[in-house]
């Protein structure tokens, strides 16, 4: 559980970084309409929440750093009976000041009229550019003795890299409902007919463990379809020897996770698919185990694109001088993604890879990313071997850089094939 304490810490080390006579606005998400009169599930901007904890929407968090003080307020929804009757109920203000460590709380409808009490001497406005929107442009105007306009997202999202550890438990959190949903469809596959029944079965499981939302649309990608990266219509037969891919995680509390498995349709790997299967996990395992503080990522993926093009040479699905291969980036036909990606709030978590002055940034300690090599090899690709084609495989851990090298965060989730197998066997 995340405290107060923790967010209020947090807008600190923001207003630290913050000039002085500066001015910071963070809106809530807006609700997105799904069609006519009906929305999609209420989900927070990840930066403002980060900030707040805060989960309604018509909200805002503001920042006022004069020259002698800083002060940090929240601007909540008005309770009205009538619209709670349909929507639900708001927390208001006083429960807002109650529960929120904000130097003060006010009503949302009040935010205009408070930040012109708090504009005098005010010279510098930060807001995140990407929330841009009608809202901003009277608020924007309020504030007549500001000159410049600045992004916050960078400041927030530079301390989103690092994870306290109380985000780091509610990724293993999210984590072990996604074990349980991983080694149910190992178990069930075989019984099923379509990849939306064993995207159902996925699902059931993160809702009721009380992961209410999945962290991104599941894949579930049988044969060929797995060739397809981000192939979410789910909508194909499950047929008989062939792979299932499935890349699908839960979000709990607001924290991803996002693990990628590959298992046989019908509970056992042919020769072939064994074959690529053991290319792909020691690929997954030896970068895994490059893992540690001040390593690069680009380390990471040019030693993933070695070792795959290597195994697919000895495979026959390249051909030629191993250096050739590598130098004109032919294996990319066959593993055209990275390695792997921050994860935390997003499952492809808002945190920069290079630093201000383009650098990339090193691995450190509390720092969470996923490594997810893969093979994807087309059944309308006749330049490879027969035996191959209509195989996509990528396995896809979470992993939590520690201060000596690292912790697997997804080691229960199992990825032998001989553990597959007897777990499709029960």
């Amino acid at each position: 559980m995340i405290t107060q304490k923790e967010y209020a810490k947090r807008r600190r080390k923001v207003a630290k970084k913050l000039p002085e006579n500066s001015i910071t606005i963070l809106l809530s998400a807006t609700q997105k309409q799904r069609s006519n009169d009906t929305e999609f599930p209420y989900r927070q901007n990840s930066n403002f929440y980060y900030l707040s904890g805060f989960k309604e929407d018509d909200s805002a968090l503001v920042i006022h750093k004069g020259k002698k003080s800083t002060h940090c307020y929240l601007f909540v929804a008005k309770k009205e009976p009538a619209k709670e009757l349909w929507s639900g109920k708001r927390l208001g203000v006083e429960k807002a000041k109650a529960l929120f460590s904000f130097d003060d709380v006010f009503e949302y409808t009040q935010l205009q009229e408070k930040l012109t009490a708090f504009s005098e001497g005010i010279s510098a406005l930060f807001y995140d550019f990407k929330v841009e929107d009608a809202r901003l442009a009277p608020l924007k105007e309020g504030l007549k003795s500001v000159r410049s306009y600045n992004n916050i997202a960078p400041v927030i999202e530079a301390l989103r890299l690092v994870k306290s550890a109380a985000e780091v438990q509610l990724i293993k959190e999210a984590l072990l409902i996604t074990k349980e949903a991983h080694h149910r469809a190992m178990q069930v596959s075989k019984e099923l007919r379509y990849e939306y029944e064993l995207q159902a079965e996925l699902e059931y499981v993160f809702k009721r463990r009380g992961a209410y939302s999945d962290a991104y649309t599941s894949i579930v990608a049988c044969g060929n379809s797995a060739n397809t990266l981000h192939y979410i219509a789910n909508d194909r037969k499950l047929l008989k020897n062939r792979l299932i891919l499935i890349d699908a995680g839960c979000e709990y509390k607001y924290y991803a996770s996002d693990i990628t498995r590959t298992i046989p349709s019908r509970g056992y790997f042919t020769k072939a698919q064994k074959e690529l299967y053991e290319l792909v996990l020691r690929v997954n395992k030896e970068i895994i185990k490059m893992i540690r503080p001040k390593v690069l990522r680009s380390k990471l993926q040019s030693r993933s694109e070695e070792l795959l093009c290597k195994g697919m040479l000895e495979l026959g699905i390249l051909h030629g001088n191993f250096q050739e291969l590598m130098d004109e980036k032919l294996f990319k036909k066959y593993y055209p993604h990275g390695i792997g990606h921050w994860m935390g709030l997003d499952v492809h978590d808002e945190a920069p890879y290079k630093d201000d002055e383009g650098n990339e940034i090193p691995l450190k300690a509390g720092m969470v990313l996923t490594i997810e090599p893969g093979i994807y090899l087309d059944e309308s690709d006749k330049s490879i071997p027969k035996k191959y084609r209509g195989i996509g495989i990528r396995i896809e851990d979470d992993i939590l850089v520690t201060s000596t090298g690292y912790e697997n965060l997804s080691v229960d989730i199992v990825k032998e094939i001989k553990d597959i197998e007897s777990l499709a066997s029960l």
